[in-house]
């Protein structure tokens, strides 16, 4: 938390946004500039830190629990898949939990979590973010799929994340790497048996970590 809006909170059952002003409540924590106050404040309410009463301008602090409390979604976490050939048997055992911000990634039904390996789609791009080995790729298995679409497919019991093409006139499917390596497209005919199990809706890199 930014040290204005911990000063905010030391002070916030004192304070009156209309009697106060954000002037008075700047001078208070040590912050000249009332835009800047007021963009703390907003981020304390929207945090679920504070509650202003509109009408009488009243400050009110939260207990913390009430605060913390549906900050996080915990998504599954079901397995691995393979961004290159399809060789990865795609386990529907649940491997535990990542617990994952809602400022990072909206809440909603059927989010689901796949560790990807291999780097066949590391020149891809979702949401400014490629997919390389390790990272975990979110996706929501309840979203209906168009081409052109990042989705998870499985294939004979095996998981892979690809690009989606459909070619309706010939019933082809075409499932797409996106990589520096040479992977080869994947082709279905829409009669085959296999799943498409949702579309790709973030990426959570691997963090760097330096131990020096």
């Amino acid at each position: 938390m930014h040290q204005i809006q911990q000063k905010i909170l030391n002070f916030a059952d004192k304070l009156n946004l209309k009697r106060d002003g954000l002037r008075q409540i700047g001078r208070l924590v040590g912050e000249p500039h009332p835009f800047k106050v007021s963009y703390h404040l907003k981020k304390l309410e929207k945090n679920g830190f504070i509650k202003i009463d509109k009408k009488t301008g009243k400050i009110k602090r939260t207990k913390n629990e009430e605060a913390q409390k549906g900050l996080f979604l915990a998504i599954p976490v079901l397995g691995s898949t393979n961004c290159g050939e399809a060789n990865i048997f795609a386990e529907k055992n649940l491997e535990g939990y990542i617990k994952v911000s809602k400022n990072i990634i909206k809440a909603g039904n059927g989010l689901l979590a796949i560790k990807a390996f291999g780097n066949s789609m590391n020149k891809a791009s979702i949401g400014g973010r490629n997919i390389e080995n390790g990272d975990y790729v979110i996706v929501d298995s309840k979203k209906q799929p168009y081409s052109n679409d990042y989705v998870l497919a499985i294939i004979d019991n095996c998981a892979n994340i690809k690009r989606m093409l459909l070619d309706s006139k010939n019933k082809i499917i075409s499932l797409i790497s996106e990589s520096s390596e040479n992977h080869p497209t994947i082709f279905i005919h829409e009669t085959d048996k296999f799943l498409i199990n949702g579309v790709v809706k973030y990426v959570i890199k691997k963090p760097t970590v330096s131990w020096s």
